[in-house]
């Protein structure tokens, strides 16, 4: 991992301007749209090469202290650097500057379902239900205390959201992609996250289904119960009842 305080080289001086009179480590951005600038100016310096595939990225409060903005902001624009493939951000780790590999996945897998909605959101769910019952499988034997407690965390948010969409959905797709970095495999976690932007579109559809975030809570608690016992059958049935229950909130939505 690089140094926090040289990742990003090029902000430290304003072009033009002699490198003895060096500005701070990032410009302060303006009123207008805070998240795409800041956007830019990573883009601008991992195009550029000073931030390298591997590279970390500081905490979020640290970025927010840098550009000078709300920690919202920030948030905001780590997840379209996320969805951008720019960034993957591993719970309990932080976020790293990817090698672009995800995007290409992201983008080809995004375009099939968007050619045919229906079908495509039917076609996620079932690759969902492929994928993420063996990945709780695997996670119940392979998991480490710091994911679990990022699990419990996420559960936590939910339960205190239950009426914020944003909040909800976020958390949601943390306890997802914790499990999968919980399997211990690069491979599954980098399949997962290409499809984060469509699981979080897929959640904020069915967010407001009568009691789907209820009873998305009651499906969590049981899939974290079964991590907690360390019961890969358990897991992967606790994770498979979960799943079907989206399709069926899903299927709902299309009948309407």
């Amino acid at each position: 991992m690089v140094d926090q305080a040289m990742l990003i080289g090029d902000l430290m001086t304003d072009e033009g301007v002699d490198s003895r009179e060096a500005k701070p480590l990032y410009r302060t951005v303006k009123t207008s749209r805070l998240y795409e600038q800041i956007v830019q100016q990573v883009e601008a310096s991992i195009l550029k090469g000073q931030l390298k595939p591997g590279d970390q990225l500081p905490a979020e409060r640290d970025l927010a202290q840098r550009f000078g903005v709300s920690r919202t902001a920030v948030r905001e624009a780590v997840k379209t650097l996320r969805e951008k493939g720019l960034v993957e951000a591993y719970s309990g780790r932080g976020t790293f500057v990817t090698n672009g590999t995800s995007q290409a996945i992201r983008q080809s897998l995004d375009l099939m379902i968007r050619i045919n909605q229906q079908e495509g959101s039917a076609n996620l769910a079932e690759l969902r239900l492929v994928l993420e019952p063996e990945i709780a499988g695997l996670a119940a034997t392979r998991i480490e205390e710091q994911l679990l407690s990022t699990m419990r965390e996420a559960v936590a948010v939910m339960d205190r959201n239950l009426h914020d969409p944003d909040a909800y959905v976020e958390a949601d797709l943390d306890f997802h992609l914790a499990l999968a970095e919980a399997a211990g495999n690069p491979l599954i976690l980098s399949l997962l996250d290409s499809i984060v932007g469509l699981l979080r579109e897929q959640r904020s559809r069915i967010f407001n289904v009568d009691g789907g975030p209820e009873r998305g809570q009651f499906h969590h608690k049981r899939i974290l119960a079964t991590i907690e016992k360390r019961d890969p059958a358990a897991a992967r049935e606790a994770m498979r009842a979960h799943l079907n229950q989206v399709l069926a909130d899903s299927s709902s939505i299309v009948k309407k």
